[in-house]
């Protein structure tokens, strides 16, 4: 069996010390850059791995973060692991990769496994309103991040940083567009009331309404799940109505598509009959045939600077209180609810953007 290379070998080989091998390979100062040039190439050629267990045990870190989301079912998730996944490589980092499937049990068991496994950190897509597990990691001061989803206990945010999109100013918007074509008959299939998300983007799409001097009907506003079944099935509660909406907002993609199923089972033209909109701008939404307006939101970039900052976090250059990034959304224009702005007959009417912070902190 071939002796693995270690950084006594290539001390001797370099006639140096093996502190000055660390400096080189760990591209540290304090070092000549003919003698550091000369260590990689020596490393090169017996080509040399670091043994990261024997690392981590010195730099009392694994470089490794843990990764939590609720479902690998919704695609949302799949794109903001991409953006998270590539920033953590870039960074020197590996992700143990961990669903849910929304059961808080479950994520406190899969809580247990990454801190056995000594995780640096831990990425949370999964927190809900009242997270008691996310409350005990804030508790103890363990680096976490919440990604997407955010708990409303007031000592996490304290101590806890958020990375999402401005989901009231999302659901306004995706509500407004439907109003501002016409519309005053409309549905909303929900998330979870569980969820941040939920909550949020529901609340917007009700701020719309009352800011155009509209007045909700409670059977408009079904309860789902974020999943495609309970749009599919949320459309079809709708087409049972006497007096169904003239459009739907289904707080996220993955519902809205199964809306649309539904309606085309019954025979429903989209948009000339229901008008449609969703909520993430996944990249099914824009495949030809489904061509889903929606409101979008960087999904990548969104797991790319939670994942930055988390980092930043572990290491110690960021030490400042917790940070709130909130990601403006867009409104983007497909099929699913025509094309026609010159329909438009009110002007937008954008709240002040402050006025979109959630004020509905748990302090217990």
């Amino acid at each position: 069996m071939k002796k693995k290379v270690n950084i006594k070998d290539i001390a001797r080989l370099a006639n140096v010390s093996h502190t000055t091998v660390s400096r080189a390979l760990n591209n540290k100062s304090r070092i000549r850059p003919e003698t550091k040039e000369r260590i990689l190439s020596i490393a090169r050629q017996l080509n040399y791995r670091p043994d990261f267990i024997a690392r981590s045990l010195v730099m009392k870190r694994t470089k490794t973060i843990g990764l939590v989301i609720t479902t690998i079912a919704n695609p949302f998730y799949t794109e903001l692991s991409q953006g998270i996944e590539m920033t953590a490589r870039e960074l020197g980092y590996n992700i143990i990769f961990c669903s849910t499937n929304y059961d808080l049990s479950t994520e406190k068991q899969y809580i247990e496994m990454l801190r056995s496994k000594g995780v640096d950190g831990i990425i949370f897509t999964s927190a809900h309103i009242g997270d008691p597990n996310i409350m005990e990691l804030a508790d103890e001061g363990f680096p976490i991040i919440l990604v997407n989803r955010r708990t409303y206990h007031l000592k996490v945010k304290e101590r806890v940083d958020y990375v999402g999109v401005d989901n009231l100013l999302g659901g306004y918007m995706a509500v407004e567009h439907l109003i501002r074509l016409g519309h005053q008959r409309i549905g909303v299939v929900g998330g979870s009331s569980e969820s941040s998300v939920g909550f949020e983007r529901l609340e917007g799409g009700k701020r719309a309404l009352k800011a155009y001097g509209i007045e909700p009907r409670e059977e408009y506003f079904l309860e789902g799940n974020f999943l495609r079944e309970s749009g599919y099935q949320g459309g079809k509660k709708f087409l049972q109505m006497v007096d169904p909406p003239s459009a739907i907002f289904a707080t996220n993609d993955y519902m809205a598509i199964g809306v649309y199923q539904a309606l085309i089972e019954e025979g429903v033209r989209v948009p000339e009959d229901i008008a449609l909109i969703g909520f993430n701008d996944i990249e099914l939404s824009g495949i030809k045939g489904i061509d889903l307006s929606t409101i979008g939101q960087k999904k990548f970039e969104m797991g790319a600077i939670a994942t930055e900052l988390l980092v930043k976090r572990i290491e110690g250059s960021e030490t400042g209180p917790p940070k709130e990034i909130f990601l403006r959304p867009e409104l983007v224009i497909r099929k699913t609810c025509g094309y026609d702005l010159k329909g438009y007959q009110v002007e937008p009417k954008y709240l002040n953007e402050a006025s979109f912070k959630v004020d509905y902190m748990i302090k217990d």
